[in-house]
């Protein structure tokens, strides 16, 4: 297991996407707990419960669905829901199994295809109509899922570093069926620390490469202790070998992408280059970078991405 993270973190200069997503979901058994995360600061007004999400319901006016990453609660969106909920309807989406959920429905094999009908339930019981998506890492992969299969729920969608395709960060000839044997190893490897503690230092390790910000790590921190590794394997093991590059050509919606980048991962130009290539066959695609963060843009560049996110909105 320890090879497999050390293999990970140490791709971060090629392969920073992946290298987070693996070693958040793999740090959620660290023994020490840096706090629990501050809650919505927005009376909640209802709290839909399905069999692999959980929706909290914010704010009034129009409506918008936020879904976090790997490992990640709903407290990701904690920095933009107070002014969001003064003028949108929030759906604030937690995947069964983290934040401390229970897994319900996730200790299947399906976690992704089965977000993707909750969210369409959701939205069609509710009658939404097409609304705005925000997903962040492995909930962007998810809302261009949700595009592809119900265009008719989707108005756009913004994508907070993810890739259409997790592989092409290996090498522009990776598939889905490569990454495979690695993508089961790793599902097993993390579902082999359900219930053990996990090394504080191993976890302070993770919590840099996900993060740049003191503050930041220590929050990733306190919200990795509460993920179940067996949802976190197999939903890294689906995210790994899906590939919807040759899907874009028929997702209608606008797509706005935001990556981080700094000089030490590459330069600007260098990484959204990457991105830029691989959402090539995405019709309405606007690759944006943020300079100067980790993979949580949010947390390490929370005024940008405030005013990203408002831009997005309109």
């Amino acid at each position: 297991m320890m090879h497999a993270l050390c293999f990970a973190a140490s791709r971060v200069s090629t392969g920073r996407w992946l290298a987070m997503a693996v070693a958040l979901a793999a740090a959620n058994m660290s023994s020490h707990s840096h706090g629990a995360p501050a809650p919505v600061a927005a009376a909640a007004d209802t709290m839909v419960q399905m069999a692999h999400i959980s929706v909290q319901v914010v704010g009034q006016g129009s409506s918008v669905i936020l879904i976090p990453g790997l490992s990640s609660p709903r407290a990701t969106w904690d920095g933009v829901v107070p002014a969001l909920a003064k003028n949108h309807r929030v759906y604030l989406v937690q995947v069964n199994g983290f934040g401390g959920d229970d897994p319900r429905g996730n200790l299947q094999p399906g976690i992704l295809d089965g977000i993707v009908d909750d969210l369409h339930t959701l939205i069609t019981g509710a009658k939404l109509g097409a609304v705005p998506l925000v997903g962040h890492s492995m909930g962007g992969l998810v809302s261009l899922m949700l595009a592809r299969a119900h265009p008719e729920d989707v108005q756009k969608a913004l994508i907070v570093d993810a890739l259409p395709f997790i592989g092409a960060i290996f090498a522009p000839a990776a598939t889905a069926e490569m990454l495979k044997p690695q993508a089961e190893m790793m599902r097993n490897q993390m579902a082999s620390l359900y219930g053990k503690p996990f090394p504080d230092a191993v976890g302070q390790m993770i919590a840099q490469q996900n993060a740049l910000k003191p503050a930041s790590r220590a929050t990733l921190a306190g919200w990795s202790a509460k993920a179940d590794m067996r949802v976190s394997g197999q939903a890294l093991y689906e995210d790994m070998t899906t590939d919807l590059r040759p899907e874009l050509a028929k997702i209608a919606a606008p797509i706005t992408v935001l990556v981080p980048w700094t000089d030490a991962r590459g330069g600007e130009a260098s990484v959204l280059g990457m991105y830029r290539a691989q959402y090539a066959g995405a019709p309405k695609v606007t690759i944006q970078g943020v300079g100067d963060s980790g993979h949580f843009i949010m947390l390490d560049q929370p005024e940008i991405f405030a005013r990203r996110l408002a831009e997005f909105l309109g």
